[in-house]
Parts: C-alpha cells; structure tokens; sequence
C-alpha cells in the first residue's frame, strides 16, 4: 500500500464558502457546460441551514433525474440507515460490511480532506473520509487483483430516475488497483464538517481528485476486486466520450468541449480563465501510475 499523503493545502486554498455556496447562481448562467466535480477543502465553518440547502440544490445524481433539481428534490426517499456494503471478488474476508462497522474500523483513520477537483470549473471544498486503502485492508486484498469495481445502489421504488433507461442501471464504476489505493483516493462520508446528503451520495461514496467527478460513485453498496477491467456506466454508455480512466488532461479534450482551460468557483462567469493542471494538479503524486501509457489512448 502505499504511504500516506501530505496534505499541502491551506485553509487558505479552500474555495470561499460564499463562492461554493453561489455555485448554483453561477452554473445557472452558464450554457453548455458538463458535469461539476464537488471535492474536498481546508476545514470550514458549519454551514447555516439556508446555507447548506444552496450547497445541496444543484448536482448530478441521474437515479432520481436528469436535472440539475431532481436530486435534491428527489433523494429524500433513499433509506440510508441501515446501510452495507458488501466487499466480495478477490478478497481474504468477503462479505457485508455495516456502515456502523466501517466507520467504527476507520475511526482513527477519518480525516479532512482538502482536494481541488475540476471540470468546467475549479473549487476546493472539504470532504470528510478516509482513505479506501484502509477498506480494502478490512477485506484483504489477494493476490492476482488487479481492479477494484463499485456498483451504486439500485432502488427502483425510491430511485425514480431508474424507470429510465438513461444509463444501463444499476450506475457501475472502476479503478485499478494501484489507482485505488493510492492515499489521495478516499472514501467520503460528509462535507463541510456535515454527513453527505443523500443526493450527494450519502452516506459513502468515492472520491478521486486527478480524475473528472463522473468517477465519483454514489451511495456505494459493493466493491469488488476482481483481475479484469470492469465496465463502468459512462464508458459502457459512450466509449467515444469517456474513457475507462478518466483522468484530468487538458491535452485531450473532450469531442464536445476543450477541457485545456477553466474557471474557477466565486470568480464569476466571465472570469479569465486559466489552464487546467495535469492530473488536476496532482501530477508529482500521481504521474507515476502511467507511466509509458499513451493516454490520448488511455483516456
């Protein structure tokens, strides 16, 4: 496994919470635009009630709708307690692991994050998690695994988008092995010091920060650790758009959109923008993990 990472962003480098929070004014304005990564931040203050609904009224969740709305006016009906996930495959201690279980295992373990992730726009904002490294230990890990896969909830009498076939459902995601337990590569379980709302992906879901937020599985009821590449929903979907590893390179863009340049939260629509780091900005932590790969091929 490897080391723990070190944390070199300030509270200074969080996103204001006050630009946070406008995301939605802003995004409202905006024609066009794809997916929004959330990502973690230095500390911040607990938000007020009104505060935390602005911050939860506007993101991608297509179980319960394609709008931006849908999820915050839908995700209410998603039991969250009690909650398993079941960690099977290529392990030593298959089974259900109970969320109580988990985060009573990673209480030592679970941290603030602070994490810049980009698509079009750019912010960093607290997660609270721990690492999936630290998970997979809990199972074991056996030798010969190569990929780590996740599969979100599937609940059609409380997931209303379901009923559309707007993805191949139930929504699957994957990484590899070494991308997964990297220790920038967590599991998140709140934000802004607060547990995640339901249509934010309570209450556990994955972040990646070098990679785009459509890799950022909700609401995650199973991993599995398997030797071959597992499907995931977007490429499954769309392979000409999106790759496997999905990874933030302003030198490939997107076939619909240059993904070289962007803007960054609080700053305003017409913001100058600015050029999209390698990897998110985390090039000399994860680099390594593909080196010789073409990745205008690998994308």
């Amino acid at each position: 496994m490897a080391g723990r990472w070190i944390n070199d962003l300030t509270r200074a480098d969080a996103t204001p919470e006050a630009g946070f929070l406008n995301r939605r004014q802003i995004m409202a304005g905006m024609a066009g635009a794809g997916l929004v990564a959330m990502a973690g931040g230095a500390r911040a203050t607990t938000p007020e009630p009104d505060d935390w609904d602005v911050i939860t009224q506007y993101n991608n969740y297509y179980e319960f709708g394609t709008g931006k709305d849908d999820p915050a006016e839908k995700a209410h009906r998603l039991t969250t307690e009690p909650w398993s996930v079941t960690i099977d495959g290529m392990v030593e201690r298959p089974g259900a692991y109970g969320f109580d279980e988990i985060m009573q295992a990673m209480t030592m373990e679970e941290r603030i994050y602070r994490f810049r992730c980009v698509e079009a726009w750019s912010m960093v904002v607290p997660w609270n998690g721990f690492e999936l490294a630290d998970l997979l230990d809990m199972a074991g890990v056996k030798e010969g695994a190569k990929y780590v896969a996740f599969e979100t909830v599937l609940r059609p009498d409380e997931m209303p988008g379901v009923r559309f076939p707007v993805l191949d459902w139930p929504y699957v995601e994957g990484l590899r092995l070494d991308e997964a337990v990297h220790p920038l590569t967590i599991m998140a379980t709140g934000i802004y010091d607060r547990p995640i709302p339901n249509q934010n992906g309570a209450p556990l879901r994955l972040v990646v920060p070098w990679k785009y937020g459509f890799k950022s599985i909700k609401s995650v009821v199973r991993i599995t650790l398997t030797d071959t590449q597992p499907p995931t929903s977007w490429n499954t979907s769309n392979p000409r758009e999106y790759g496997f590893y999905s990874n933030v390179n302003p030198e490939v863009d997107h076939p619909r959109w240059s993904q070289a340049s962007e803007r960054t939260i609080g700053g305003g629509f017409f913001a100058k923008r600015k050029p999209t780091l390698m990897f998110n900005g985390y090039e000399s932590e994860v680099a390594a993990l593909y080196e010789g790969m073409d990745l205008r091929e690998h994308f």
